[in-house]
């Protein structure tokens, strides 16, 4: 129906998460139609995020320094004995915003609905592991003894939840969630910043 340079960004765009096809459209039309220098800064700032941004040895949380440790993880004043385990970057940095948070991060990269073996291996359960057993190795000097499993109130993040607990029982360390202060079936990217405060609090 299009020229094959539209149609291959329409199926980039695509996979998107959360972008259908007419999304994809206008985001694909909009580029086409930008003036000026709009559409070569946007060039360039795809290229920026490639070659400058990194991921953090300890947490993988992006960021760009010529450092192997994210500002969190390289921080003195945190607080070395908690580790919040989150699903994704975003997650991170929502709870950061509420100031309330003083431990560590690690996320996850991703979920698992029905524990189908080609979504448990794309979370980073072993990585997990290997931080809480020996965090020294990655550059941070923290002795954990409280994990907290910050994921998502949903029947994913509820399995994902109910699988890390098994997995890291052998683990001479606490393990809590999040409270009840977030709705059922949200996600903690668009929550506020006073139920997110509450939800730490209040974990178990």
């Amino acid at each position: 129906m299009y020229p094959k340079p539209i149609q291959q960004l329409l199926e980039l765009f695509s996979q998107f998460p959360t972008i259908g096809p007419r999304t994809a459209g206008r985001m694909v039309f909009y580029l086409l139609k930008s003036k000026g220098n709009s559409f070569d800064e946007f060039l360039k700032a795809l290229k920026n995020l490639r070659e400058q941004m990194k991921l953090c040895a300890f947490c993988f949380n992006p960021f760009n320094s010529g450092v192997e440790l994210c500002a969190v993880c390289k921080d003195p004043m945190r607080d070395k004995s908690i580790l919040c385990v989150v699903e994704k970057e975003e997650d991170l940095a929502t709870l950061e915003q509420t100031k309330t948070f003083q431990g560590l991060y690690f996320i996850l990269g991703g979920t698992v609905g029905n524990l189908r073996k080609e979504d448990l291996q794309n979370l980073r359960t072993e990585e997990l592991k290997a931080r809480i057993e020996h965090p020294e190795t990655f550059g941070v000097q923290a002795s954990f003894q409280e994990i907290i499993l910050a994921l998502n109130p949903t029947t994913e993040g509820e399995a994902t939840a109910l699988y890390l607990e098994r997995e890291l029982k052998y683990a001479k360390v606490k393990l809590t969630r999040l409270g009840r202060g977030l709705p059922i079936g949200g996600e903690l990217e668009y929550a506020d910043a006073e139920t997110l405060r509450q939800s730490l609090e209040n974990r178990r």
